[in-house]
């Protein structure tokens, strides 16, 4: 994917997501129909230190698979914040990637009264940024 364009409601809502809990790494799925990204199905966050790492709920991520798959949409990438860090993947990150071929939203909250949200590709042993459009 050379291109991450998503509408600016959902990219709100992703952002939303994480300053809803701003001292632990929320996770989920973004789902897409034809490519384009169209839902956010969150996980709850059951690692054993959740400020610095995340791990999702097994049954709940199931279940998110499954309703993805029920509404004719495909899993497109995996979205999780960073508390305190920049949006870039941490070598934990990397190390607990499960699905290679997904793209990977980083939303950083390290900036007061800045969000950021940045996209990654698995390329190799690296990750690669993909540039992410929020389209109005």
């Amino acid at each position: 994917m050379t291109v991450l364009k998503m509408s600016r409601p959902l990219a709100t809502r992703l952002l939303f997501e994480a300053q809803k809990q701003p001292d632990l790494e929320v996770c989920g799925f973004l789902s897409a129909r034809d490519g384009e990204p169209v839902e956010i199905f969150p996980v709850a966050n059951v690692a054993a230190e959740p400020a610095t790492t995340f791990e999702m709920d097994s049954a709940q991520q199931i279940d998110a698979l499954k309703r993805i798959r029920q509404r004719g949409e495909t899993m497109l990438a995996i979205y999780h914040s960073h508390p305190s860090a920049p949006p870039e993947p941490s070598v934990r990150d990397i190390e607990g990637l499960g699905y290679p071929n997904a793209l990977y939203l980083i939303i950083s909250l390290n900036i007061k009264g800045v969000l950021e949200m940045r996209a990654w590709q698995r390329d190799g042993e690296q990750m690669r940024d993909v540039p992410l459009t929020v389209m109005d």
